[in-house]
């Protein structure tokens, strides 16, 4: 049972990976004021965080990986962005809801040493 609830937490996780990038479009598609400024936000800020996820935080791929503290900064920064997309898209209850699945993901993964 524990391990199928580990699984879980780390199908979680990849979904707010995912998460961080879908946020990021939609801030970018609805802040823009004309179509090319929301395709330079809606798809430039993605590729953004998929560069940096790419280069420090991919899990059997970084080309600089991260760990300890600085995984943990890299994390929160990241989650956070993705939070902190939604809100300042205007969605502040479902930004609030993905940084609190994101504290506690977070939290059974360090519980569990995932």
């Amino acid at each position: 049972m524990i391990s199928l609830a580990r699984n879980a937490n780390l199908l979680v996780m990849f979904l707010l990976e995912l998460g961080v990038l879908a946020s990021v479009g939609y801030w970018g598609f609805v802040t823009g004021s004309n179509w090319p400024v929301k395709l330079l936000l809606g798809l430039g800020g993605p590729a953004l965080f998929v560069a940096a996820w790419a280069i420090f935080g991919a899990a059997n791929g970084a080309m600089i990986p991260l760990t300890g503290l600085a995984r943990a900064v890299l994390e929160v920064l990241w989650f956070g962005g993705g939070a902190a997309a939604l809100v300042m898209a205007g969605r502040v209850v479902p930004g609030i809801a993905f940084a609190t699945v994101f504290v506690v993901n977070a939290a059974l993964r360090l519980i569990w040493n995932q």
